[in-house]
């Protein structure tokens, strides 16, 4: 058999350019992402050189698509989708409506038919699961309110796509009759799927998966977790007609109600970011880059809308819901950007002959652009968000709290699963403490007389110094990133040489370099059960 068959020729093309690029772009300060969507367009069709198969790229993307939902379903339960449906579903339907109109007055204008307008303007109103949950996941908002309001957002906005393309067909082949009529199976379908999982997978994959974990073999746990993500993915579709995205987000979605979600979620991660990288590259692929000088006026309305048009529609209704400007940015800049079923709507409105060649091409140059763009857009939110809470302003002591104590106090950076722990032992100790928290939103942060909470950039020299740091008698660095835990225990030492400072470790190596930029210790959390399973076994001895 030949050594390169088309599929290992295209997931070593991609896989090697991906890194080699998004290294490149990573040391210029640029989204890897930009590297991905680059290593596509030299392995693409419309550049010299190797041509990888874009059949099968965009095959293995669907799989990252699969994983990614399914990860975000983990972390998404029933109670947290119902929780954001009030500003979700008006939303997303709203700020689809405004770029669907939007974009079927640029078809107008360009001379196409009101069927390829309307299948133009869905294609722009739809953002990229990926490309978002990137952002979310990167800036750790994710199970924020923010991050919760924009994953609902996406997970409507995913729903109403799964209803167009099946009414496209329908509308393609002309009458009322059939478009009511697929409408109605459509909703009965997806209804069908949600029921059934609530009534059925809600039982039976929690199950499954507990017995395979008290197996004790990891080998056959990793492989039930992505047997449940790609089987329920795979059933739903065929079975249900609704998108593997959909199916994989309720397989999620249910089995975040088991203790094994988080272990998991941890399976499925390499998996899931190798996949995502695929998807990058296959969106390059589809790259033709002619439409830049052919039609440079249409291309650069349609960026316009993707990245102007629908965020400020999105930013209004978020506003007008009395959420916060810095929630309403979030939102806007998350909703930037056009991917996967942007993707799908163009290929199947072209092969119906709705839409021509140069709308599915503005649609994939648009969606280039608009997600080399997108980082950007978060980067300036980034640098708001950091302005406002690294300054002297008081409203970043959330909840009208009172300032950090004069003297004696413990600062703890990070409210997760080890700094909520080390803030309610402490608190319920009489301890005073001052909580360190990247974002606002976050929930479960603490409500306790003797707790003071700040949220901005931890690494912050000024929101360092507004918790006090120079007259506390201990630091905790309780965040699992351990470039940023050294940043700031650099910076906590130089503000207060004589503070006691201590940060968390997950390897030898994290240790010593922690240590190096000045914690007095780093506690691994391997090396702290050994240690603790040694005393069980001397007790009594």
């Amino acid at each position: 058999m030949p050594h390169v068959t088309p599929l290992i020729g295209t997931i070593v093309a991609g896989l090697v350019l991906a890194f080699i690029l998004g290294q490149i772009a990573f040391r210029l300060r640029l989204s890897p992402l930009i590297g991905y969507l680059l290593a596509g367009i030299a392995v693409g069709p419309f550049t010299p050189g190797y041509v990888a198969d874009q059949s099968l790229a965009n095959e293995l993307a669907e799989l990252g698509v699969i994983l990614l939902m399914f990860g975000v379903g983990l972390h998404f339960s029933v109670k947290d989708l119902m929780a954001v449906r009030k500003i979700a579903v008006p939303g997303a339907l709203g700020q689809i409506g405004v770029a669907t109109l939007l974009g079927m007055g640029l078809a107008w204008l360009l001379g196409w038919s009101v069927a390829g307008g309307f299948v133009f303007g869905l294609a722009l109103s739809v953002a990229s699961t990926v490309v978002l949950l990137r952002a979310l996941q990167e800036r750790r908002i994710l199970d924020t309110e923010r991050g919760q309001i924009a994953v609902g957002w996406l997970i409507v906005e995913d729903l109403a796509m799964v209803l167009a393309l099946v009414l496209i067909p329908a509308i393609a082949e002309g009458g009322g009759g059939s478009v009511a009529t697929a409408l109605a199976v459509t909703v009965g379908k997806v209804v069908a799927f949600v029921a059934f999982m609530l009534i059925v997978g809600r039982r039976a994959v929690p199950w499954m998966l507990h017995s395979v974990a008290h197996s004790g073999s990891r080998e056959l746990f990793r492989l039930a977790v992505l047997a449940i993500a790609l089987g329920v993915a795979f059933g739903a579709a065929l079975l249900f007609g609704v998108s593997f995205a959909l199916g994989a987000f309720f397989a999620g979605m249910i089995l975040a109600e088991s203790p094994l979600s988080q272990r998991a979620a941890e399976e499925t991660l390499p998996l899931r970011d190798a996949f995502a990288v695929l998807f990058f590259v296959s969106v390059g692929m589809l790259f033709n880059p002619d439409i830049l000088t052919d039609e440079p006026l249409a291309l650069l309305a349609t960026v316009l809308i993707i990245m102007f048009g629908k965020s400020i529609a999105a930013f209004g209704i978020v506003r007008a819901f009395g959420k916060s400007n810095k929630t309403a940015l979030t939102i806007a800049a998350s909703l930037a950007q056009i991917g996967e079923f942007s993707f799908i709507l163009a290929t199947l409105g072209f092969s119906l002959e709705l839409l021509p060649a140069d709308g599915r091409d503005l649609i994939l140059a648009g969606a280039i652009i608009s997600i080399m763009l997108n980082p950007l857009l978060f980067s300036l939110i980034d640098r708001f968000a950091a302005r406002v809470a690294g300054g002297v302003e008081p409203e970043h002591a959330i909840g009208g709290q009172p300032p950090a104590p004069v003297r004696g106090h413990v600062v703890i950076v990070g409210h997760g699963r080890v700094g909520s722990i080390v803030a309610k032992g402490l608190t319920d100790a009489g301890e005073r403490v001052t909580v360190i928290e990247a974002q606002a939103d976050k929930s479960g942060l603490p409500a306790h007389e003797k707790a003071t909470v700040l949220a901005g950039n931890p690494a912050s020299g000024a929101l360092l110094r507004e918790a006090g740091i120079d007259k506390a008698r201990m630091l905790f660095v309780a965040i699992p990133e351990s470039f940023e835990a050294g940043q700031i225990v650099e910076q906590a030492r130089a503000l207060n040489p004589a503070l006691r400072i201590v940060a968390r470790a997950h390897s030898d190596a994290e240790s010593a370099y922690l240590e190096t930029h000045g914690a007095d210790r780093a506690i691994m959390g391997e090396r702290e059960i050994a240690r603790r399973m040694i005393d069980e076994a001397l007790i009594g001895r």
